[in-house]
């Protein structure tokens, strides 16, 4: 019966026009009120916020001149291996005797440097052009160390200048020591192949393995100072490793790229 009784009043007056209109629930206002604060912020946050990003890829350190691979001017025998891996020599110095057909002849250095490997052994036959040892282009235990980045190229002209590094040394635990600091110094233009990488670093396997995934742009690194460390150089722990550091050792550099602004994903 009381059912009856609402329906009949509702044709009575259908429109109810005598009823206050009600637009929406407090609990509703204050929803609405809420997102739209936030959709504020957000869009406030998405033009003037910005978003740090990295680029990851492998490390090498060595000293700013890299190194060069050494080889015979002449075939025959090896009579005398002079030189000794890890020396530092002078330019011109004697590295090995040779007997050839003509006499012996002394393979010498082409610029100072360390030996970073020998290829030749007494007894051993050589021809002309064969890779006898590496040398590093480092005459001073003072040299600095660099880290050279090789980074894909499609990430290079997003690098800026003096962008900073951290440097996961492949030797160093990074759990108890961290990372080590640096800097972009400079960025090659141009992709590199794997004997351009070869010749630079005296090694022709660490210029297949950098290349691998395509031709990278090589990156230079200056690594940050200090005073407080054994290794003289800055890490992202108090006192860094309780050794130095030596050329060739690998590592994984995460270079910041430029900052970006979230409203910049959303335009051509």
């Amino acid at each position: 019966m009381q059912f009856r009784q609402q329906a009949l009043a509702k044709l009575q007056s259908p429109e109810e026009l005598d009823l206050p209109v009600r637009f929406a629930r407090p609990q509703g206002w204050l929803v609405l009120s809420v997102t739209v604060v936030v959709m504020a912020a957000a869009s406030v946050w998405a033009v003037t916020g910005s978003v740090a990003s990295t680029v990851s890829a492998p490390a090498i350190l060595t000293h700013g001149q890299g190194s060069y691979i050494l080889q015979s001017p002449v075939a025959g025998q090896v009579t005398q291996v002079v030189a000794e891996q890890g020396e530092r020599l002078p330019a011109n110095a004697p590295v090995l005797k040779v007997r050839t057909a003509d006499g012996e002849t002394v393979v010498r250095t082409v610029a100072a440097g360390r030996i970073t490997g020998l290829a030749a052994a007494i007894g051993q036959i050589i021809q002309t052009g064969a890779n006898v040892a590496a040398v590093e282009k480092v005459a001073r235990t003072s040299d600095p160390l660099y880290a050279t980045v090789y980074v894909p190229a499609e990430n290079a002209a997003t690098i800026p200048a003096n962008a900073s590094v951290d440097l996961t040394v492949q030797s160093v635990p990074t759990q108890e020591y961290g990372v080590l600091r640096g800097r972009v110094k400079t960025v090659d233009r141009s992709a590199q192949s794997a004997q351009q990488i070869a010749a630079f670093l005296g090694d022709s396997q660490l210029g297949e393995q950098f290349t691998k995934d395509g031709r990278p742009v090589a990156v230079l690194v200056k690594l940050d100072k200090s005073s407080g460390t054994k290794s003289g150089y800055r890490w992202s722990s108090a006192d860094g490793p309780p050794f130095s550091l030596a050329s060739m050792m690998t590592a994984t550099g995460a270079i910041r790229l430029a900052d970006e602004h979230p409203a910049d994903w959303l335009l051509p």
